[in-house]
């Protein structure tokens, strides 16, 4: 019977009692009085958890790839009961069911609302939803160094020379990640403050932008970001989200290894190459800075844009979401890295029968690496459950009187964990009126697309397959 690692889960309960205590002492310095009992509940819940956790003695055998992934997979169903908890007792008569939506959609950082105006809810609140998007984009950087042994090696490499990932290695990896996750949140508070953004607004959005979440602080971003330099600046500090989250450390620290940069680099040559297409063929409007907002949003899985329609790029919108951005960062989509290795292996297959005698290297460029055929099995069978996944979501959304190509959007953006916006056309909808079992449906995908759906391979290939 496997045996769950939830000392690994009672850092994060902590961490919900300290943003608890933040919340507390925010409410009283600014006499938000609303609300405030509910941060002691949820301070008190998550405490108590979180020391039960740490008692909990764990074995001294070394978990199984099988029980990390249960493990991470009941952090996401546990954590939102107590992040929920402010929700709930709030004075805004939040149903549990929707109360526990808001909560996941924060903690997976996919955005979906219930709120219909933003600007009515008190501060505390405000800043309790931004900070469920932090803690949440901070579980899944976490999640994928606990998990670091579904994927393949060349991952590893491109974090570190050691090819085992022991105690030592996932602590250090782990520790070198909050504190980067910290200081960038940091720096983008800090600029988002020198653009002339609102202190309020500047650290909710840079939440947001860190955990490439999708909640905001008001229901239009066009009442934030006023001017065009604030567009385009706000656009390059989501990249962020996009990029490695030790892509700035690398730099920093001059790394001399080119694995330790090769993904980045694919990834902004994918990014010149996407903005020029955008520059060429989308700018005869004279409203770029729009798109390129939705266009570095959408490849960040962030989603949020200004509320302008652009009825001519949403499918373009919605197939930057499914590519997604780097491995270790806090976006999500497939990992253009994987479609651009399985493209190449594929064409690499079909060349090698039309000129049988050419030896065709199945290696990633700007480095040493080759990508081996049980990657690339990986990454089809990551593809092949994407497509299960969207495609029976889809139909459940249009079974539950949804037009089909909401839900089809709908579906996209649930499991690729973005929020809905005017980028794709579903800006006004309305989720406070779903069906309950609807909302539960939305809230198991939510949590699908955030665990890598490679690990829905894992738990399968444990019942299903012997070897």
């Amino acid at each position: 019977m496997p045996k769950l690692r939830v000392k690994y889960l009672s850092f994060f309960f902590i961490l919900i009692s300290v943003f608890s205590f933040l919340n507390i002492i925010y409410s009283y310095y600014f006499n938000l009085y609303l609300n405030l009992n509910t941060y002691y509940f949820s301070l008190v819940i998550s405490a108590l958890v979180g020391l039960l956790f740490y008692k909990i003695d764990t074995s001294d055998k070394k978990p199984t790839i099988f029980e990390k992934i249960l493990t991470v997979l009941l952090g996401y169903f546990i954590m939102p009961l107590v992040l929920c908890v402010p929700f709930y007792f709030s004075i805004y008569n939040l149903t549990f069911l929707n109360s526990l939506f808001e909560a996941v959609s924060g903690f997976t950082s996919t955005g979906f609302t219930t709120f219909e105006y933003i600007k009515h809810i008190d501060q505390g609140l405000i800043i309790w939803r931004s900070s469920i998007q932090w803690i949440g984009g901070l579980y899944f950087l976490f999640s994928i160094i606990f998990l670091i042994d579904i994927y393949d090696e060349n991952l590893k490499k491109s974090l570190t020379n050691f090819l085992s990932f022991n105690t030592t290695e996932v602590l250090k990896q782990t520790i070198k990640i909050f504190i980067l996750y910290s200081i960038l949140t940091l720096a983008i508070f800090v600029i988002l403050n020198i653009l002339g953004i609102r202190s309020f607004n500047s650290l909710n959005l840079a939440m947001t932008i860190i955990s490439s979440g999708g909640f905001l602080p008001t229901n239009d971003l066009s009442t934030i970001l006023v001017q065009n330099s604030q567009i385009i600046i706000f656009s390059l500090l989501m990249l962020v989200s996009f990029f490695s989250i030790f892509f700035a450390y690398n730099l920093i620290f001059l790394r001399k290894n080119i694995n330790f940069f090769h993904e980045d680099i694919h990834l902004f040559l994918y990014f010149l190459i996407t903005v020029g297409i955008f520059f060429i063929f989308f700018s005869y409007d004279n409203t770029f800075s729009y798109s390129f907002l939705s266009l570095v949003s959408s490849i960040s899985n962030i989603g949020i844009s200004l509320n302008v329609e652009q009825t001519n790029l949403q499918f373009l919108y919605l197939l930057l979401v499914i590519i997604g951005g780097s491995f270790i960062s806090t976006s999500s989509g497939l990992r253009f890295l994987k479609i651009y290795s399985l493209t190449k292996y594929s064409l690499n297959q079909i060349l090698s029968f039309s000129r049988p005698k050419n030896v065709f290297m199945n290696k990633l460029a700007f480095s040493k690496i080759n990508f081996a055929t049980q990657d690339i099995n990986k990454y089809f069978l990551t593809i092949v459950i994407f497509i299960i996944s969207l495609f029976s979501l889809t139909i459940f959304l249009s079974l539950s009187d949804i037009n089909f190509e909401y839900s089809f959007k709908i579906a996209v953006l649930t499991l690729m964990n973005t929020v809905n916006s005017s980028a794709y056309g579903i800006s006004d909808f309305d989720f406070q009126s779903l069906h309950f079992i609807t909302k539960y449906i939305l809230i198991f995908f939510m949590i699908i697309g955030r665990i890598e759906l490679l690990s829905l391979l894992l738990i399968a290939r444990k019942f299903l397959f012997k070897y």
